[in-house]
């Protein structure tokens, strides 16, 4: 994958036509929703996403190797971009009432889990921006806490303690739902 990387790094930087539709179809797929999940307006989403990539294409020469992976270095871009689409925007606020509950799973049937996850993306809709791309990069890109914290420029243990607030704000929004 390193060397796959590294070739196709190299294949953008000399500009091939190939290379960009590789770059698109490898990558795009991520990032549409690092950005989806920033920018909630389909079109403004599409929108990013096109820039996203300009701007990928743009800045491929100053692209470091030894900095971070080909996929985090786009997805820190991604989430910029998205990030400076909304600034301005009026947040949607949260407000709970208890923070330190503590969250206990169950067995339960296929329904239950089913409405489960219907109640979990309803939830991760309601965070804040910022908290939609961690959650989303955590569990649905797989993404570490190293990458997470490159791509938002924060600190490992910040991302740590983002998730763990994160993951308890969002049972406070499942229980009012």
């Amino acid at each position: 994958m390193k060397q796959e990387n590294a070739i196709l790094t190299s294949r953008l930087k000399q500009r091939e036509p190939a290379a960009c539709q590789q770059l698109l179809s490898d990558y795009g797929p991520a990032v549409f929703r690092i950005v989806q999940r920033i920018v909630t307006q389909h079109e403004d989403a599409e929108e990013v996403y096109q820039d996203v990539f300009v701007k990928v294409m743009r800045s491929i020469d100053s692209y470091d190797t030894d900095q971070a992976t080909l996929s985090t270095w786009i997805s820190r871009i991604a989430y910029h971009e998205a990030l400076n689409s909304v600034r301005g925007r009026k947040p949607q606020i949260v407000y709970m009432e208890d923070y330190n509950t503590e969250v206990s799973y169950a067995e339960s049937d296929s329904a239950d889990r089913e409405q489960t996850l219907q109640q979990l993306e309803q939830a991760i809709d309601k965070l804040q921006p910022q908290e939609q791309a961690v959650i989303t990069m955590f569990y649905y890109d797989d993404m570490s806490l190293a990458d997470i914290a490159y791509v938002t420029g924060s600190q490992i243990s910040t991302i740590g303690s983002q998730l763990s607030r994160i993951r308890k704000k969002l049972y406070q929004i499942i229980k009012t739902l």
